[in-house]
C-alpha cells in the first residue's frame, strides 16, 4: 500500500518535522501522527512523546522545522590542527602527549589525546604510537 522509508539516511529531521506540522495543521491527533510516521519511516523514527512535544510547539505558534543552532563551546579541533598533529607524529613517533602540549600550548592535553587516539586512530604500543590497524606481519613481530 505505502512505500516505507526505513533507512535513516534517506530522511532528515526537518522532513519528519514538516510531516508533523502538516498533519497537525490538518487537525490529526498526535497518536495518529505517530502511527503514520512509524508506518512510513519505521519504528525508530520518533517516540510518541516527541511527536506530542512537537505538536504542542506547533500549536503554540512555532513554525520552524529546522534545527536551531545550539549554544555551547565551539570545538577547537579542526582539520588543520589534526594535520599539524599528524605531521608532528611523523617527525617523531616516540612522542608523548606532554611533548605535544609544549608544541601546542593553546590546546589541552585531553584534547591532544583525543586527536591522537580518536581522530588519527593511533594507540600506544611499547612506548611508540602506531596506527591501530596492524597487518599480520606487524602483529607477529
Amino acid at each position: 500500500m505505502f512505500n516505507t522509508i526505513a533507512d535513516p539516511a534517506e530522511r532528515t529531521d526537518c522532513e519528519v518535522l514538516s510531516v508533523i506540522r502538516f498533519l497537525n495543521a490538518k487537525k490529526v491527533k498526535p497518536a495518529e501522527i505517530h502511527r503514520q510516521l512509524v508506518e512510513i519511516y519505521g519504528e525508530n523514527v520518533m517516540t510518541d512523546g516527541m511527536v506530542k512535544k512537537w505538536v504542542r510547539q506547533f500549536n503554540d505558534g512555532s513554525t520552524n522545522v529546522h534545527e536551531e543552532a545550539r549554544s555551547g563551546r565551539p570545538s577547537v579541533v579542526n582539520d588543520g590542527l589534526v594535520v599539524k598533529v599528524n605531521e608532528k607524529i611523523h617527525e617523531n613517533s616516540r612522542f608523548t602527549i606532554r611533548m605535544f602540549s609544549d608544541e601546542f600550548p593553546q590546546i589541552s592535553k585531553t584534547v591532544l589525546h583525543e586527536i591522537v587516539t580518536n581522530r588519527l586512530n593511533y594507540r600506544k604500543l611499547c612506548s611508540r604510537w602506531v596506527p591501530k590497524m596492524l597487518t599480520y606481519v606487524h602483529k607477529t613481530k
